[in-house]
């Protein structure tokens, strides 16, 4: 049994109207339903085609819903920020203000530097935490990422939730520097261990590489009590050592190199083996502390509610652009070794960094009050 559905369409000037009547059963399953073609008034049209099984309205169980196509989301729509939780000329700024040129031209959007300095880097990384605008971002030291919540549990955000991981930038190691009128070598550490509470030594702040790391050295040398003194940043740290404030600091070879080839700081050892970014600076090693190797490092973050494509378009551009061969030329100039890892390459880093630098903080009984 078959239904009878009859259509009447003005087919232009004239209205010379065709009236199709389309016969379908009424449980819809002929493949090649019936159609018979009548023209009202003279003209006579003769037209062969072939229709589906319930392509017509008339069966709307079996109607076709074409998908849309979304639009792919363009990013950036407008300038990024990049904020730093140092001061302008630190070794993170410089980091930084390498990476934002050529981000820049590839994004076709500017890339402004912002220096937020205070807290040890962590007055940036809060804000970026808490960013909602989708285009801001964040150059961090390890600190931030690693020994922050460890050390302060109130600290207003969470390195393990709040943040996107995009890329590990760069990495260094320290060097163990100190104004030119003490003793080199193994004499330094005499001279330190006799100096007693009234040596100072300074960081770029609480829970930085520089503090974490010249306490595991003040172990590791044994019965040394100098105390720490926090900065804003390096070149306040080398301010302080200038000015005698200080008698010692870790710092990186980017901060520490010019001042030594001046003459007007002493190199006492690196934080590592031999570097090709400071060759003329012998290992602590040399200077009888052993098993000591330590790195400081820049990554870049964004919150944690960052879109899908901005990641996507960070995560294929900016590893590319810090292993170009101009940038990791101007990182090394910088003092720096150009790294660029993927977003999981910098989560594996800041997992096995927290875990020695939670044991640098028992081990030290480290508090911030």
């Amino acid at each position: 049994m078959c239904n009878e559905h009859t259509f009447t369409r003005c087919t232009g000037r004239g209205c010379k109207a065709v009236q199709i009547m389309v016969l379908l059963p009424k449980d819809c399953t002929m493949k090649k339903p019936v159609l018979r073609l009548k023209m009202l008034r003279t003209q006579y049209i003769f037209t062969t085609f072939f229709i589906a099984a319930c392509a017509f309205p008339l069966c709307a169980t079996a109607q076709k819903v074409s998908k849309k196509t979304e639009p792919a989301v363009v990013w950036p729509t407008k300038p990024v920020r990049i904020l730093v939780g140092f001061p302008g000329g630190s070794t993170p700024d410089m980091a930084a203000r390498t990476l934002a040129e050529p981000l820049s031209k590839i994004l076709g959007q500017p890339v402004i530097i912002e220096n937020k300095p205070g807290a040890s880097g962590n007055i940036a990384a809060d804000q970026v935490a808490k960013a909602t605008d989708d285009h801001t971002l964040a150059v961090v030291i390890n600190g931030n990422l690693t020994s922050a919540k460890l050390l302060n549990p109130k600290l207003p955000y969470d390195p393990a939730k709040d943040f996107t991981p995009i890329s590990l930038l760069t990495t260094a190691p320290l060097v163990l520097v100190a104004p030119t009128n003490l003793p080199s070598g193994s004499a330094f550490f005499d001279a330190a261990r006799n100096g007693g509470n009234k040596w100072n030594y300074g960081s770029v702040g609480n829970g930085s590489v520089g503090h974490l790391g010249m306490e595991l050295l003040k172990s590791k040398a044994g019965d040394i009590t100098a105390v720490h003194i926090p900065y804003q940043g390096n070149p306040q740290v080398v301010t302080a050592l200038l000015g005698g404030q200080i008698q010692m600091a870790l710092v990186p070879p980017g901060i520490a190199l010019p001042q030594i080839r001046a003459g007007k700081l002493k190199a006492i050892g690196l934080t590592s083996g031999r570097s090709p970014l400071a060759t003329e600076i012998a290992p602590l090693a040399d200077a009888e502390i052993r098993n000591f190797n330590l790195e400081v490092w820049t990554a870049l973050v964004g919150p944690a509610n960052l879109s899908k494509a901005a990641q996507a378009r960070l995560n294929a551009e900016v590893s590319k652009i810090i292993r170009d061969a101009d940038t990791r030329q101007k990182l090394f100039n910088q003092g720096w070794q150009a790294v660029g890892t993927s977003p999981e390459g910098l989560v594996g880093r800041v997992k096995s960094e927290t875990a020695i630098m939670g044991g640098i903080i028992a081990m030290r009984g480290i508090k911030i009050e």
